[in-house]
């Protein structure tokens, strides 16, 4: 099976075109911003232009805008081929990146925005062990379960504990995507923003 994975929840835009678990080909840039410009290039940069049965995308939390483009663009792929479209969290892609040499229990520390954290905390095997948060630095540390940290803001995150930590500096990157477990993907593409959007209605 052909599988395409697309992330776009942070500063890094990153694809990513498998045959099975055998990686063909990928892109990875660190952005900032542009994810919109540059996206659709970068799959059609893949042999074959990136088409797959199936296409992985991020579901978030990380920035709205990098979130809506990824899946806009998956959906869009998914008509067009005819592909199956699942979505999957961010923070648990920087978790099986940070399965070097072995699974292991980790805290993943992502920026949040607005000065604050998205922290989860992971065992070393099954599911996340809670939601994820979005919280100020102080409370990040504080909700932090292990002294694996892995993140954008592992290093900070570090900075703040009393006890030493052992610090991977991670960005999510779609060459992982082969490590998600099935249980892990979801037909469900809502997008998990993992705090309240910024805009509110009026009165609300």
């Amino acid at each position: 099976m052909r599988i395409l994975a697309i992330e776009t929840a942070t500063e890094a835009c990153s694809v990513a075109l498998f045959d099975d678990t055998k990686l063909v080909d990928a892109r990875h840039e660190v952005l900032g911003r542009g994810h919109a410009e540059r996206l659709v290039p970068m799959i059609a940069e893949l042999p074959e232009k990136g088409r797959a049965d199936r296409i992985l995308v991020s579901l978030g939390p990380g920035s709205f805008t990098g979130v809506r483009i990824g899946l806009a663009v998956a959906r869009a792929l998914g008509i067009a081929w005819g592909a199956e479209v699942l979505g999957y969290p961010t923070l648990e892609l920087v978790r099986v990146r940070s399965w070097q040499p072995d699974p292991r229990a980790v805290t993943v520390c992502m920026n949040g925005g607005h000065g604050e954290w998205f922290i989860q905390n992971f065992a070393a095997d099954g599911p996340a062990e809670d939601e994820v948060r979005s919280l100020a630095p102080v409370a990040a540390a504080e909700a932090a379960r292990y002294r694996f940290l892995a993140g954008n803001r592992a290093k900070e995150l570090a900075a703040l504990l009393k006890e030493d930590a052992l610090v991977l500096e991670l960005t999510p990157d779609a060459r992982a995507a082969y490590l998600l477990h099935e249980s892990r993907l979801t037909s469900d593409l809502a997008p998990l923003y993992g705090r309240r959007p910024d805009a509110k209605l009026p009165g609300k």
